[in-house]
């Protein structure tokens, strides 16, 4: 029997091979320059491609750069859920610190490209289909957070979800103030833990 699904025509196939040249060609070079230091042509010749082609999968090097970082911010939160999983309990501190450290480390990778998708995805058009792409990401995060928080018996359902927004806030922050960018990872982190920490303390202490 087969399997269910139809072969992919060679129309189809050739679209998907042209979208993953230039999607390894732009992740390439913003890679070694920066999204500000490249252009959209230079992407369109790495990639082997016409310069109309390439408009035909992203009509600006920002829908450009956010389809990479898609990537990246969606295997960085895979990764992230699946660590704060092994963190189970041990409170809702630890967990949403395994959660969000590989979220961190992808938005720091490169300092300009992740505070430039940030920024875009803030800024930008929120009907735009990458960007669209993008926020569901950012929500899938924050939404990770609230199930984590929800973990503590000392936070409620709704209290959660509002923490939950305000974590994502200071991550936001820490990980793309100008003033943060010399720190390593590690210390922006141990940062990001010491807010957690105090937003969480006053339902602590109130239980």
């Amino acid at each position: 029997m087969g399997s269910g699904h139809m072969p992919i025509g060679r129309r189809e196939r050739a679209k998907q091979d042209k979208r993953e040249r230039i999607m390894t060609a732009a992740r390439e070079l913003f890679g070694e320059h920066g999204v500000g230091s490249v252009t959209t042509q230079q992407v369109a010749r790495r990639a082997d491609v016409a310069i109309g082609t390439l408009y035909l999968y992203a009509s600006t090097k920002a829908e450009l750069l956010i389809m990479v970082q898609n990537q990246k911010f969606a295997a960085a939160i895979d990764s992230g859920l699946a660590a704060a999983d092994a963190a189970a309990g041990q409170g809702a501190l630890e967990p949403v610190i395994a959660l969000i450290r590989p979220v961190v480390e992808c938005v720091r990778e490169h300092t300009e490209n992740g505070r430039t998708y940030l920024h875009e995805l803030l800024f930008g058009d929120p009907a735009e289909p990458y960007r669209q792409a993008g926020l569901a990401l950012a929500g899938r995060l924050e939404d990770g957070v609230t199930s984590l928080l929800t973990r503590d018996e000392h936070v409620g359902a709704a209290d959660a979800a509002t923490l939950a927004r305000v974590i994502t806030a200071i991550i936001h922050i820490s990980t793309t103030a100008t003033v943060h960018l010399h720190r390593s990872n590690e210390a922006v982190l141990a940062d990001i833990r010491d807010q957690i920490h105090a937003t969480l303390a006053p339902h602590h202490r109130s239980a």
